[in-house]
């Protein structure tokens, strides 16, 4: 199923329900009269993000502070099949349960079979990292979980008598504190914001090039504002080849991508410039990604991994601020603060209807000089935005200019 279908089930048939079923579960609550009491040591504990390698990436932190707290317990993340062979990755997890969304007569199958494994496990707490999703709090609902523990935002109240503890959800604050917060209902350490770090599971890069720079111009589509021009990377490309001709230069893109990242590689001829868009595992993807001397992204999941491998990474924000999804100490965020940005948690249509003017004003000599900055082992200085980082005592800090 594509995009535009998912967000039409989860609005059309999924909320509608949802309602209905909140109603039902206060129902069942107050003759039920079930203790909540989170104060013991749980042996089983799910965590459900369906969307977003980026998201599941940023849950690290989380799912680190639950293992330390609950050494024995059984951890279990739910998720998308998409996503699948990236969550077997971590060992903090010893099962996966997914669900695939490819098309429609699969995702119904697959949600019975999710749910019933579910059951039978009958996991003493459910994490839902979801905040957007209707499907998500239904399929929370039937896994049956004593403990339901959740996101709320002012837009989904419903939600409210559906889980047993809430939490508000801080669009304000780095995601992966976000997540945190919600651990520190079972009263976990969260002190560790560190990402889990892939690259470092004896993963061996692909022998593409021995010096080089990743750069990924796509975004999902769940959100294509967030991409920068095509143009601009084309540009980008243009300047790099040239000035810097001791390094290749690396496309990457999923199968999905393909051809738009191709319709960048095209323009050029050079051999130094290699399309590796659907044509790398995620084994290989991970170590590209891990040994490259720069990553340039837009927004979207690769960049976490360059966050979580600490390859410097220079990334592009418009529809979404930096300060809840750019915070890493090696991560030099580009953001243009106008007045409708950031939309993604307010709009599941954007006010510009695509015509992302916030990316657009991200030239690219303003890029350029941030690559030579880094390429040149100097400090890089984020010039033209309203935004200056500083890490001190491990604390971030967003000032005005």
């Amino acid at each position: 199923m594509n995009t535009r279908t998912k967000l039409f089930i989860d609005k059309s048939i999924a909320k509608p329900f949802a309602y209905l079923l909140n109603f039902l579960v206060r129902i069942v609550g107050k003759i039920a009269r079930i203790n909540h009491n989170l104060d013991k040591d749980f042996k089983t504990i799910a965590v459900c993000k369906f969307k977003g390698m980026g998201s599941i990436i940023q849950s690290t932190p989380m799912l680190q502070a639950l293992r330390k707290k609950f050494p024995s317990a059984e951890i279990i993340y739910v998720s998308s099949k998409s996503n699948e062979a990236f969550l077997k990755k971590i060992n903090l997890i010893d099962t996966v349960v997914v669900v695939d969304d490819s098309g429609l007569f699969k995702f119904i199958w697959t949600n019975f079979s999710a749910l019933f494994f579910l059951i039978k496990k009958h996991p003493e707490v459910y994490f839902d990292l979801e905040i957007y999703s209707d499907y998500s709090t239904i399929f929370t609902t039937f896994s049956l979980s004593k403990n339901r523990i959740g996101f709320y935002l002012r837009s989904s109240t419903f939600r409210m008598g559906i889980y047993t503890h809430m939490m508000f959800f801080n669009t304000r604050v780095p995601v992966s504190k976000a997540y945190l917060q919600l651990s520190k209902i079972l009263d976990c350490e969260t002190e560790d914001l560190s990402l889990y770090n892939f690259a470092s599971k004896g993963l061996q890069p692909k022998k593409l090039s021995d010096n080089y720079i990743v750069i990924n111009p796509n975004a999902s589509d769940l959100r294509l504002e967030r991409r920068w021009g095509k143009q601009n990377f084309i540009d980008l490309i243009s300047y790099m080849l040239d000035k810097y001709q001791e390094l290749d230069i690396l496309l990457i893109g999923s199968k999905d991508e393909i051809e738009y990242t191709g319709e960048i590689s095209k323009e050029f001829s050079n051999k130094r410039l290699i399309d590796t868009s659907g044509k790398t595992s995620l084994d290989e993807l991970i170590s590209i990604i891990a040994n490259a001397k720069l990553m340039i992204t837009n927004d979207t999941g690769p960049m976490h991994i360059a966050f979580s491998s600490n390859t410097p990474v220079i990334c592009f924000f418009g529809p979404c601020s930096p300060e809840q999804y750019g915070i890493s100490k090696n991560a030099y965020p580009i953001y243009k603060p106008i007045y409708c940005s950031p939309c993604v948690h307010d709009f599941e249509t954007p006010p510009c209807k695509g015509n992302n003017s916030c990316m657009n004003l991200i030239s690219c000599d303003e890029v350029v000089k941030i690559v030579d900055q880094i390429l040149n082992n100097q400090n890089p200085k984020i010039e033209n935005s309203k935004f200056v980082y500083s890490y001190e005592n491990k604390v971030l800090g967003m000032v005005n200019r």
